[in-house]
């Protein structure tokens, strides 16, 4: 009895450890982004102190930094809880993180091809970071006269987003062996945050999955699909 007790309690202390480093790699991604907006803003202050357009933007960026911070304190506090699922409004979300990745180039395009609000629950923070880091990779892998679409469409009772580049490619190697291999990166210590693997597990504890489909030189999909659940709404309620 004492043998199965410890084997549980060891169980659960390895569950624990690996929802809080789970949490870990959403937070440190999310610091990353915040880091990096900040010191868009720094590097710019003194050429455009004068400019009231630049200031506006500067106070937009920072209040904007200081909502996402408490709310990554009431993530840590937590000490891993499960955010809440809510109704989801897909476009919104994808229009918001698009936003946030204007400063960098190419510029990520958005094609909205939903004619309707489809039904969808999810953890917002969760997902709007991870479709971010699927955005830049994609920029991080194209060249500033590339292209990045963001494609949103409802296919078979399935959301689809699809993240689109024409940059480097992968290869069929790489993505079968070491794309979604945890804690995997080929871009060392800067590659910290979210992955390809904790962006899987996450849509897979959705009942949804993530394909890759790529060719070297010539750029990549990322195909994010989640099935969706009408019977969660009433008919005809719009999602908020």
């Amino acid at each position: 009895y004492m043998v199965l007790e410890e084997a549980a309690n060891a169980l659960a202390e390895a569950q624990q450890f690996e929802g809080f480093n789970r949490l870990s790699a959403f937070v440190i991604h999310d610091l990353k982004n915040l880091i990096a907006q900040l010191s868009l803003v720094t590097s710019n202050a003194a050429r455009h102190k004068h400019n009231p357009a630049f200031v506006d933007d500067v106070i937009v960026t920072i209040e904007n930094s200081v909502g996402k911070m408490n709310r990554l304190m009431l993530q840590l506090k937590s000490a891993g809880m499960n955010e809440k699922r809510q109704a989801v409004d897909i476009v919104s979300v994808v229009k918001e993180v698009i936003n946030e990745k204007q400063r960098q180039l190419p510029k990520p395009r958005l094609l909205n091809l939903l004619t309707n609000s489809v039904p969808l629950k999810a953890e917002t923070e969760r997902l709007s970071a991870i479709i971010g880091h699927i955005i830049q990779n994609a920029q991080d892998a194209t060249p500033d006269n590339g292209s990045i679409d963001v494609l949103i469409e409802e296919s078979n009772n399935y959301l689809q987003l699809t993240v689109r580049d024409n940059g480097s490619g992968m290869d069929e190697s790489f993505i079968q062996k070491r794309l979604f291999k945890p804690f995997d990166t080929t871009k060392g210590l800067t590659g910290m945050g979210i992955g390809a693997y904790e962006s899987r597990e996450f849509i897979q504890s959705m009942n949804g999955e993530i394909q890759v489909q790529s060719e070297l030189g010539k750029g990549t999909d990322f195909v994010i699909r989640i099935p969706l659940d009408s019977a969660q709404f009433r008919h005809g309620e719009e999602l908020g």
